[in-house]
C-alpha cells in the first residue's frame, strides 16, 4: 500500500509540475478536426458525446465499475488529459484525489471545467461527513444534470465558436430527452405503494434522486466510499430494514457486493428475509454498447430495477 500511495503522489506530482509551467497555448486548428476532449466518468462522457455530436472525439478516463472517489490517475491518464483541447469532470469533490490537479490545470490555461459548477448551490445537498461540501452524485436528479448538459455545451462553444449552433441544437435536442427521462422515473416511481418507497444502497449515492422523486434513501456508507462501514452501521441498517419489513435492498456496480451481503445476512438473523433486488449503476455507468453504457439507458435500468424489488 506504501508503494502504491508513492507512485500515485508521484504522477500526481508530475503533471502538477507540468501543468505549474508555462500557459498551455490555444487548440490549433479546431476548424480542421475534432476536438479531443477527456473526461472522468462515464456521465460526463456521455453528456459531451451528447452535445459535442460529430465535432468531438472524447476519451473517458473512468469506465464501468470504477470507484470515482477512490480513483487514482494513471501514466496514461496523464498523457489523455496534457493532449486534450478541453477536459471535463464531475466536480463537487466526487474525483477527490484528482481535484487539485484538475485545479493546477485549469490555473495553467488549459480548459478545464466541472460540470457541476454553475448549479445554484441552494439546489445542492449538504455533505453529512464533509462541512462546508455537498453531495457531488447531481446526476441522479435529471433536471440537475440539464443544468450539467447547459454547462458543457457553454464550454465548447466557448472553445469552438465556429460551431456554436450545432452545439445549441444538440443541446436542446437532449435536453428535450432528459425531460421525457424526468417523466418517466416520475411515473415509475409513483407504482410503489408509498409506505415501500425506501431505497437502501451501498453508498449514499441517491440523495438527490430521493429528494426529486420522493423515496426515503439509506445508505450504508456516506456520500463517499473512501471510508469504510463499521459494524454498528450494519447493525443499524439492518435493524431498520427488518422493523420495517422493507423487500429489497440494493447493491451498486461500483462498490464491493460485501457489505450489502452482510447486511442481508444480519437482517435475516433478524427473522425477516430481505432480497438483493438487483444491482444499480452509481458512480459508474454500464458497458459500452449497452443501454446502461448510456445516462438514459442507466436511469432508466435503475429505476425499473427499484420499482421490479419494490413494487
Amino acid at each position: 500500500m506504501k508503494h502504491l500511495k508513492l507512485i500515485s503522489l508521484g504522477l500526481v506530482s508530475i503533471v502538477l509540475a507540468a501543468c505549474s509551467s508555462a500557459p498551455a497555448p490555444a487548440p490549433a486548428n479546431l476548424a480542421d478536426r475534432k476536438i479531443n476532449v477527456t473526461t472522468t466518468t462515464g456521465m460526463v462522457a456521455d453528456v459531451v458525446k451528447n452535445v459535442g455530436g460529430d465535432r468531438v472525439q472524447v476519451t473517458g478516463l473512468m469506465g464501468p465499475g470504477v470507484d470515482p472517489h477512490l480513483y487514482k490517475p494513471s501514466t496514461g491518464d496523464v498523457q489523455k488529459l496534457d493532449q486534450a483541447d478541453i477536459v471535463f469532470y464531475a466536480g463537487l469533490d466526487l474525483e477527490g484525489r484528482m481535484e487539485e490537479l484538475f485545479e493546477k490545470m485549469e490555473a495553467s490555461g488549459k480548459p478545464t471545467f466541472a460540470v457541476a459548477s454553475e448549479i445554484d448551490p441552494a439546489k445542492l445537498l449538504k455533505s453529512v461527513e464533509y462541512e462546508g461540501k455537498f453531495d457531488p452524485h447531481i446526476w441522479f436528479d435529471v433536471t440537475l444534470w440539464q443544468e450539467a448538459t447547459k454547462k458543457v455545451a457553454k464550454e465548447l462553444a466557448n472553445l469552438d465558436p465556429n460551431s456554436k449552433a450545432l452545439y445549441d441544437q444538440n443541446r436542446d435536442n437532449y435536453l428535450k430527452q432528459l425531460d421525457e427521462l424526468h417523466a418517466y422515473v416520475k411515473d415509475q416511481i409513483m407504482t410503489i405503494p408509498q409506505e415501500s418507497r425506501v431505497l437502501i444502497t451501498a453508498h449514499d449515492a441517491f440523495g438527490y434522486f430521493g429528494q426529486q422523486y420522493g423515496v426515503e434513501v439509506r445508505g450504508l456508507q456516506g456520500t463517499s466510499t473512501a471510508t469504510e462501514a463499521s459494524a454498528k452501521a450494519v447493525q443499524d441498517l439492518s435493524q431498520l430494514i427488518a422493523d420495517r419489513k422493507i423487500k429489497a435492498i440494493f447493491v451498486e456496480s461500483s462498490v464491493p457486493p460485501a457489505t450489502i451481503e452482510a447486511v442481508q445476512k444480519a437482517v435475516q438473523a433478524r427473522g425477516w428475509d430481505v432480497q438483493i433486488g438487483g444491482e444499480l449503476f452509481s458512480d459508474a455507468m454500464g458497458n459500452d454498447g449497452t443501454p446502461e453504457g448510456t445516462y438514459i439507458g442507466m436511469v432508466r435500468h435503475n429505476v425499473d430495477t427499484i420499482v421490479g424489488a419494490l413494487k
